[in-house]
């Protein structure tokens, strides 16, 4: 009879072994991918309160469950379960970030916005692919791997579509630009952000080809929509796809510095400061010329004029470096008079 059972109590045996192992069971691996779904979803929800926060609303559980496409009454389990743990708080009005939760939502959109611009610049990633690619990633990317890749990057200020990256700190920038809607006509405008969120109002504006950087004037304003000029090409676009697109003036390219000029134009032996990068240097062309000690506040000067004008070398920070007229291009600096040449 024992002899008869022992095939079945080995096998319960194993099939409980496969059960309640304590790193790789069946029922360790259900709790890690539920730890893991949870952790999603509180992240997803304060992010969603976060960009709200930003524009001046306050977040519902109906907003909540609209962003995360949850049932209310799963909406609701979740903002009692993060309550519990400090991240929120619940008012007549709606919800609200502590310091600990708008905390956590500041890193995930950092890691989001680092991902974005990582595969943008390095991956080759389309536009119309950033996002959701980046969804997937931000999760997975602790605060000190943001840091890494933030340094890899070579500090971005901004992702693909314009939005400032946080900090390591916490602190976050305000989008500053108005809509594309309001500017007036034949005033150049640059654009600093479009929206990617409805995707189908973002996938026209990518259509058009418009993207953050470019020049644009508004050539006539219609009831319905606007005829806007960009590269010596002209778009037709609604209203609602103009108002997902922000401008500053371009006139004066946002007043950089009246005394900036481009490093390729400055003089043969004049020194000069470096301001900053070009918004356009970006990947690998951004982390070498800061790896070279290309960065604000260094003294740079041109040191040796080659016969075919290309390379051409430079003084900095007690090295002599070469750089093509291209790469040179990219940094912008103040000429130095007489005294700061001195001081320097």
């Amino acid at each position: 009879m024992i002899a008869e059972s022992l095939p079945w109590l080995i096998g319960l045996g194993l099939l409980f072994g496969v059960w309640s192992a304590p790193r790789y069971g069946v029922r360790a691996l259900w709790r890690s991918a539920s730890q893991k779904r949870l952790r999603r979803s509180f992240e997803d929800a304060l992010k969603h309160m976060l960009a709200w926060e930003r524009r001046g609303k306050v977040a519902t559980p109906e907003s909540i469950a609209g962003a995360l496409s949850r049932s209310p009454r799963k909406v609701l389990s979740l903002i009692t379960r993060m309550e519990s743990q400090g991240l929120v708080t619940s008012g007549s009005e709606g919800l609200s970030l502590t310091p600990d939760g708008e905390r956590l939502a500041l890193q995930v959109v950092r890691a989001h916005r680092l991902l974005e611009r990582y595969l943008a610049d390095e991956a080759g990633l389309p536009m119309s692919r950033l996002h959701q690619a980046a969804e997937r990633g931000e999760h997975n990317l602790s605060p000190e791997g943001a840091d890494r890749l933030d340094a890899h990057l070579g500090h971005p200020q901004r992702d693909p579509h314009g939005d400032p990256i946080p900090t390591s700190e916490g602190d976050l920038p305000h989008l500053e630009g108005a809509s594309l809607t309001d500017w007036p006509e034949g005033r150049p405008a640059r654009i600093v952000h479009v929206e990617d969120e409805p995707a189908v109002i973002f996938e026209q504006i990518l259509a058009a080809g418009l993207r953050p950087g470019m020049t644009v004037w508004i050539v006539e304003k219609k009831p319905q929509r606007l005829i806007v000029s960009a590269e010596d090409a002209e778009h037709r676009l609604a209203l609602a796809v103009a108002a997902n697109i922000q401008v500053t003036d371009a006139s004066a390219e946002n007043m950089r510095d009246s005394a900036a000029v481009r490093l390729s134009v400055l003089p043969f032996g004049v020194k000069a400061e470096v301001l900053d990068l070009d918004e356009e240097c970006r990947g690998f062309s951004r982390r070498r010329l800061m790896d070279l000690g290309m960065t604000p506040g260094a003294i740079v000067q041109p040191a040796l004029e080659n016969t075919f004008g290309d390379p051409r070398a430079y003084r900095l920070r007690g090295a002599t470096i070469a750089l093509r007229k291209q790469q040179a291009g990219q940094v912008w600096v103040r000429p130095l008079n007489d005294d700061q040449e001195a001081a320097a």
